[in-house]
């Protein structure tokens, strides 16, 4: 319960229609912690392993990440879904999600 609003937790509202915004995952930075998995009102995401073709693009650091976290990664499988209400971008705790206008 929400000690700031008795009633439970405030619900954010979703800012966009489907469609306009999509979430931008930066591969160096995302460990596949699956915050933004659980968060997701309309299920834009879910967890997977990175490709072999697009490690290759990763940095050294974004590589040895990859590796330690056995290449999983949050993965956009409903991008088309998302009204950019932002909860991704609040749980992700390496500031892995952000939101671009399509």
């Amino acid at each position: 319960m929400d000690e700031a609003n008795p009633a439970g937790p405030t619900v954010v509202p979703c800012k966009h229609a489907p469609g306009s915004v999509v979430p931008v995952i930066d591969r160096n930075r995302c460990e596949g912690k699956a915050e933004c998995v659980a968060v997701c009102p309309k299920a834009v995401f879910a967890l997977g392993r990175l490709p072999q073709r697009d490690r290759s693009r990763l940095s050294l650091r974004g590589k040895l990440k990859g590796f330690a976290h056995g290449w999983k990664q949050a993965m956009l499988t409903n991008a088309a879904a998302c009204e950019g209400c932002g909860r991704c971008i609040e749980a992700c705790p390496e500031q892995a999600i952000t939101l671009a206008r399509v």
